[in-house]
């Protein structure tokens, strides 16, 4: 597959810092690394939840320490079920949502640091597509207006005409015809408003997308539409992708690289085939057999993550989260100590946060 694998040159050195410079060797220890675009270094997000007069609110950790990095050009797929934190994750890198501690390195400046002018500017370089495009876009503005909008504050070209026509062009290269331009989003179906948020966000000439589950409010047929799009896009324009998800079968479809979330932390990360093939962690074993099998019109199985089953049982502090529902458990190690994810075969780039993972796939 010709989308897999792709790395850019190192690129040339103009002041920034690198990931290797602000992170240090031992945590940069692979020749992928040095191509990241993205590093995120043990990010976390806490929310604290009121419960009540006279009562101290509860701490909800959403993210525990992540970790990881996206390359150029690459597309780096993120699954987990409902509540797993993938898209508080998400929310984070862009600092849409503050996170609690932690970095994010985006192409060599720390992004958790920034302010706020510095960040405004970076965010040109740094778009999302939201989960729902019944919700995501402004109902008072045209299509038009919606992906000028971007170069509207951004300032991307010298006349109204040259964002006009950029707008244009934009909406007929994500599939809309030139009548688009000039209608409100209650005139599109589901598939076509997706459309237009992917437009708004190719506007501003972004190196980077978190795409948030952008097919899950979508009919199947419309799914694998806005999937190729996605694809293509990323291959013409050399784009670095986040794709969230709870459909392994998308996620397998359009990703470079996947790891799997649990209770805020990566459990797994490797390869995208290696991973589905070879499913170390007991949690994401159990996870893909647990998975609802539905057929889509062309006889394809769909596998999707409807659920946490394990959300009823806190973690124990120290050990790994899943160690109430793990058949491989090992009392006084399992429970006391939390895993690192590390990797299982030395130099296969599959990593996986356990004590004893299943070694047979």
């Amino acid at each position: 597959d010709a989308r897999r694998g792709t790395v850019e040159a190192e690129p040339e050195d103009d002041g920034r810092q690198s990931v290797v410079e602000v992170l240090g060797p031992s945590r940069t220890d692979t020749r992928q690394r040095r191509h990241a675009l993205l590093y995120v270094q043990r990010l976390s997000k806490v929310y604290a939840t009121p419960r009540g007069w006279f009562r101290e609110p509860e701490l909800v950790q959403a993210v525990d320490g992540v970790s990881f990095y996206v390359r150029h050009r690459e597309t780096f797929g993120l699954i987990g079920a409902s509540g797993s934190g993938k898209s508080t994750l998400g929310r984070c890198i862009l600092r849409l949502t503050e996170p609690t501690v932690g970095r994010v390195i985006f192409d060599g400046k720390d992004v958790t640091s920034m302010r706020p002018a510095e960040l405004r500017a970076t965010r040109q370089r740094m778009q999302i597509v939201f989960q729902n495009p019944f919700t995501s876009l402004n109902p008072n503005m045209t299509a038009g207006e919606i992906v000028r909008e971007g170069m509207d504050v951004f300032d991307l070209a010298e006349s109204r005409h040259e964002r006009e026509d950029k707008a244009r062009r934009l909406l007929e290269r994500v599939g809309l015809d030139r009548r688009a331009e000039s209608r409100y989003p209650h005139e599109f179906s589901g598939g076509q408003r997706q459309r237009i948020a992917i437009a708004r966000a190719l506007a501003v000439e972004p190196d980077f997308i978190v795409l948030d589950e952008p097919t899950s409010a979508l009919d199947l047929s419309v799914q694998a539409q806005i999937l190729n799009l996605l694809q293509d896009l990323q291959e013409e324009l050399g784009l670095s992708q986040l794709f969230i998800s709870h459909d392994l079968r998308v996620v397998q479809y359009v990703a470079h690289r996947i790891a799997v979330m649990y209770r805020g932390r990566i459990i797994e990360l490797g390869p995208s085939d290696a991973l589905v093939k070879r499913r170390h962690h007991p949690y994401t074993r159990a996870l893909f057999d647990a998975m609802p099998r539905t057929m889509d019109r062309d006889g394809r199985r769909s596998l999707q993550l409807v659920t946490d089953p394990d959300g009823s049982r806190s973690p124990p502090k120290h050990g790994c989260p899943y160690v109430h529902h793990c058949p491989n458990a090992e009392p006084g190690m399992c429970d006391e100590s939390q895993p690192r994810l590390e990797e299982v075969i030395k130099g296969s780039h599959h990593r996986v946060a356990c004590w004893h993972p299943n070694m047979d796939g």
